[in-house]
């Protein structure tokens, strides 16, 4: 009964994870579509503060695999280490994708209105989306961190912990996507 209760959430959450890819696909495919308008700026570049943060969220799927396998060698208190430290990386993550887009404001270009190009707009659609869904993984890392200081997981129990570590790694990689895509594209 546990293993089918394992793998129905997987697929759940499987399930989300291509939904979420459909999203990402369709607004990737209007930026390819759109730059073919006269207004789409040739020059635009992404401010390095999306560089760090790209760097920031690959090194924090990093320090939340280390964590899995510090609790699969029953090894907790260096499991928080890992679990703390992917939560400081996210909340830096987090500030670089704001201070980019201060960054692109004070280049000039806003999201909407007679300041804004078409392409800054994409950009901020797609980061944007993509923060909601980081925040939405900030919940999920919260619950792993207070599951983990109320025991909830050991070697033989870490179903929550493997779910969340799947949905952080795909985060990070459609992050690392966007982020290429953009840098390339633009």
């Amino acid at each position: 009964m546990q293993e089918k209760n394992a793998r129905a959430n997987k697929m759940m959450l499987w399930f989300a994870m291509i939904s979420m890819t459909m999203t990402f696909a369709g607004l990737t495919s209007a930026y390819v579509v759109s730059s073919s308008r006269a207004d789409w700026l040739s020059s635009f570049e992404l401010p390095n503060q999306f560089l760090y943060s790209t760097l920031l969220i690959l090194t924090s799927s990093i320090t939340f695999f280390l964590g899995k396998k510090a609790l699969e060698k029953g090894k907790l208190a260096l499991q928080k280490i890992f679990l703390w430290a992917t939560l400081a990386l996210t909340i830096l993550f987090i500030y670089f994708q704001f201070t980019g887009f201060s960054e692109i404001i004070s280049q000039g270009y806003y999201f909407t209105g007679a300041a804004s190009s078409i392409n800054t707009s994409f950009i901020y659609v797609l980061v944007l989306l993509h923060l909601a869904h980081v925040f939405g993984g900030l919940i999920v890392l919260s619950i792993v961190i207070i599951q983990t200081y109320r025991n909830a997981y050991s070697p033989d129990q870490k179903l929550g912990y493997e779910l969340a570590e799947l949905f952080w790694h795909f985060l990070d990689f459609l992050w690392i996507y966007l982020y290429v895509f953009v840098t390339v594209y633009s």
